[in-house]
């Protein structure tokens, strides 16, 4: 197949007369090709997205080459950063001799420029506090996150209806609790009479869940003030969509809080959105980095309800990218939603990596032009295999691409310029205020602590009035007292003595 061939084919599948992204220019037989630029439809961003590749093959500098084009485009970003290198994006970069070397080849213009950023946390991090509460999740949600049984997820659904029932909010995780443990004990007969006996032994699994959720901090998360997923969606005075950042270096040890938070943020998303059909461009989009920690260990029925959102939130304009090493890592019934993949190189050392990537080949549409699972390998950093959705829903051409440079900062932010970043961000004095309104957890003790007063005041009276009823009164004490002196022998005898007298006489 002839350059010119190849140049035509690459240049209709990837035209746009629409707004849209672009990447970079196309590689064939490891040459750059001039005149061929890779856009990617801002129409087709909501159509999700994979973003794969080998460490240290420049996946993250393609998120903020995205991420920056998205934000200039006046479009909000989601960024989970797991490894903490994605901060540079909130400062401008540096032209050096390697991006003007680069931008020739591709025949794109070089420029600098900083996004506007909002650190965000769900742990001990700094930055802006993201929280839910326990009744936002809802009974299935909730009982899916803990992985129960169907009885055990009954019970939930019991819990949140007394709490309903009564008024009661169900703000964190010590008020599930607290109502749990009130359902068997104190409470068992209240329960029982108005929704059947509950079990002592599933009580005590869902505690044990619940228990483990929190070890891995799930309780910064439960609380409030919750987060209004409005504030995800804020542009800047010049028209740039904010990149939201939220830092989670440590919790990668922790896939239950991760998965927890990501389930939670996404059912909140696509409740909470309007529903707008095919847009002509997003309302918000999603990275979700190491995104292997969302899947890994989530249970059948937590991967099927991450699969029917991700579905469904398109309809929202909300688009979801993943990024993981190996487009393994994603469930196959997810992998097939994603319109946009972007490999960067794989390593193949051992047999089963050989493997790996044929079946990564078979993932992208055949080529005249490459033999994927070989050019996989030989990509260099930068440098991906790329196949989106053209504007109409078709998809493009497979096409090697060097991608362009990002215009913020290729480093992360110091310790200084990151708390000096949050010190002026008016999310962070919105939400970083600790909130402990009456919830469960109170209403529940006081509810107890009134029960048992109450208790110990009529044991108290009880007591007092058998007391009373065992002792004799002043009168029976009186009269006792003179049949005890009249009957007694000593008075017996003096009265016949005195009657002896009196007879003599």
């Amino acid at each position: 197949m002839s350059t010119e061939k190849f140049i035509e084919e690459i240049n209709n599948g990837y035209n746009c007369k629409g707004d849209a992204i672009v990447l970079g220019g196309a590689i064939l037989n490891e040459e750059a090709i001039p005149n061929t630029s890779i856009k990617i439809p801002l129409k087709t961003i909501n159509r999700h997205g994979l973003i794969a590749g080998a460490t240290g093959t420049g996946k993250t500098k393609t998120i903020q080459v995205l991420s920056e084009q998205l934000s200039s485009n006046g479009i909000p970003v989601l960024m989970m950063d797991i490894k903490g290198d994605f901060s540079g994006i909130a400062a401008a970069g540096e032209e050096k001799p390697f991006i003007t070397e680069r931008h020739a080849k591709i025949g794109i213009p070089y420029q600098t420029k900083a996004c506007p950023v909002e650190l965000m946390t769900i742990s001990q991090q700094n930055g802006v506090r993201l929280r839910a509460t326990v009744s936002e999740f809802g009974p299935v949600l909730f009982s899916r996150i803990l992985n129960l049984n169907d009885t055990q997820g009954g019970v939930v659904s019991v819990i949140f209806k007394y709490c309903d029932d009564n008024k009661i909010p169900l703000l964190d995780l010590k008020d599930f609790k607290k109502v749990l443990q009130f359902a068997t004990d104190e409470g068992k007969d209240e329960f029982e009479s108005n929704y059947g006996r509950i079990s002592t032994s599933s009580t005590g699994s869902i505690l044990r869940k619940v228990i483990e959720l929190e070890q891995q901090g799930a309780d910064l998360f439960f609380g409030e003030l919750s987060f209004d997923i409005d504030d995800l969606m804020r542009i800047d005075e010049n028209g740039n969509g904010y990149v939201n950042i939220i830092r989670l270096t440590d919790i990668q040890d922790k896939p239950k809080l991760f998965s927890t938070f990501m389930l939670s943020l996404l059912a909140e998303v696509y409740q909470q959105m309007p529903e707008i059909g095919d847009s002509e461009r997003p309302e918000l989009v999603i990275f979700i980095d190491e995104a292997h920690l969302i899947f890994d260990q989530a249970s059948e029925a937590l991967l099927d309800q991450i699969e029917t959102i991700i579905k469904l939130i398109r309809s929202k304009g909300i688009g979801v990218y993943f990024i993981t090493q190996n487009p393994t890592d994603v469930p196959a019934g997810v992998l097939a939603q994603l319109g946009l993949k972007i490999q960067h190189a794989l390593r193949a050392f051992t047999a089963n990596d050989r493997k790996a990537i044929k079946m990564t080949a078979e993932n992208y549409p055949l080529s005249d032009y490459y033999k994927t699972e070989d050019v996989i390998t030989q990509l260099g950093i930068g440098e991906a295999f790329v196949t989106a959705l053209n504007e109409k829903g078709i998809p493009t051409p497979l096409v090697a691409c060097i991608m362009r440079a990002p215009m913020s900062r290729m480093d992360i932010l110091s310790d200084s310029e990151i708390n000096a970043l949050i010190s002026k961000s008016n999310l962070a004095k919105k939400y970083n205020q600790a909130i402990d309104n009456e919830s469960a957890y109170e209403i529940l003790s006081a509810k107890i602590e009134k029960a048992t007063q109450q208790a110990q005041e009529e044991e108290t009276a009880k007591a007092e009035e058998k007391q009373r009823k065992s002792e004799p009164s002043a009168t029976e004490t009186i009269g006792k007292s003179v049949v005890k002196v009249v009957t007694s022998a000593t008075f017996i005898r003096g009265a016949f003595g005195i009657l002896m007298k009196m007879f003599k006489k």
